[in-house]
């Protein structure tokens, strides 16, 4: 009798981890999807990255017939949230919603710390979005315009403060790149987030900040904060007051769009890959979708899974000649 005791003490312990085995056994042999996927975004709600997975993502799921979960993981310039997507199961049920910040640049400002590559360890699906960054000045700072700031900001060398969401992030390098070509010299305040950063400007704290046109967009239209320029070749409809950067003279050769985009886990199936940047393309062609996103800040960017490919990795290159310029390093 004890020993049966035992026996049913052993199954009754193990029934539940044998029911996860047989559910993901059975998951495995059915045609994919046959269960929720999980999509991880490495910043916080409400965030421009978040905001764009939450257009998106649902749409997802009605294509796929499957629930989309968004899972926001916070930390380390979205690091944290990347390499738990490295670590993932290699069964198309767990996605990055990945951008260039915690996908390229952690790694090649940080090697000792952030010892993957993710370019390799993760397998670029499809970009969802594209986001256009602004250049943003505290509603009393003597600039009205790029150029405006370039002679200030020449006159005042080390002086005026440029706010960004951290660290290495995609904020951080444009705000490089812009004092690269114009030769300007202006103080790097980093904060943990963009919303943070856009409050302290509007109050005063900082003099300048670079944030997607998406979290600015609200406070420029309200006189909250003054828009010197975005970094995309051609003036936004939704921001009509703000030129190019690249109209200014010294800035003529910039232009900077951030994307945001499914990355899976590297030895994902093609199979998988295909249908999931199938079904992204689809999305992005649906007047209503282009729509929400144009509203939100955002534009689609459509590229299949070999092209998106092909385009992190030039970016990677000029990503890492900034860096390099810049001699930025946190290790």
């Amino acid at each position: 009798m004890q020993i049966r005791r035992r026996q049913f003490a052993a199954w009754a312990l193990g029934a539940p981890l044998l029911q996860q085995l047989s559910r993901a056994s059975q998951a495995a042999s059915q045609p994919w999807p046959a269960q929720a996927l999980t999509v991880v975004v490495p910043f916080a709600p409400g965030g421009s990255v978040d905001v764009a997975a939450r257009l998106v993502m649902p749409r997802l799921a009605e294509r796929l017939g499957q629930p989309v979960i968004i899972e926001n993981m916070v930390g380390a310039s979205g690091t944290i949230a990347t390499q738990r997507v490295i670590k993932a199961r290699s069964d198309g049920y767990t996605l990055l919603f990945g951008v260039a910040s915690s996908v390229l640049v952690a790694p090649l400002i940080s090697p000792t710390k952030f010892r993957y590559d993710g370019l390799h360890e993760l397998k670029p699906v499809a970009p969802v979005a594209s986001s256009v960054f602004a250049l943003v000045a505290r509603p009393g700072l003597a600039a009205g315009s790029a150029d405006d700031l370039i002679e200030l900001a020449r006159q005042k060398p080390g002086r005026l403060t440029l706010g960004t969401d951290g660290i290495g992030t995609s904020l951080h390098l444009t705000g490089e790149l812009i004092q690269q070509m114009s030769g300007i010299d202006l103080v790097h305040v980093p904060y943990r987030s963009g919303p943070q950063v856009l409050t302290e400007l509007a109050g005063g704290q900082i003099d300048l900040a670079v944030l997607p046109v998406a979290l600015a967009q609200p406070f420029v239209l309200e006189g909250k904060v003054k828009a010197l320029g975005v970094t995309s070749r051609q003036r936004l409809a939704t921001l009509p007051q703000a030129p190019s950067l690249s109209e200014t003279p010294a800035l003529r050769n910039l232009e900077v769009e951030a994307w945001q985009g499914l990355l899976a886990p590297a030895h994902t199936d093609a199979h998988i890959v295909k249908r999931l940047a199938d079904e992204i393309a689809i999305l992005q062609a649906d007047p209503e979708m282009a729509r929400k996103l144009t509203e939100a800040g955002f534009k689609p960017m459509r590229m299949g899974h070999p092209q998106f490919l092909a385009y992190l990795e030039q970016e990677k290159r000029v990503l890492e000649s900034t860096i390099r310029k810049a001699n930025i390093r946190t290790d």
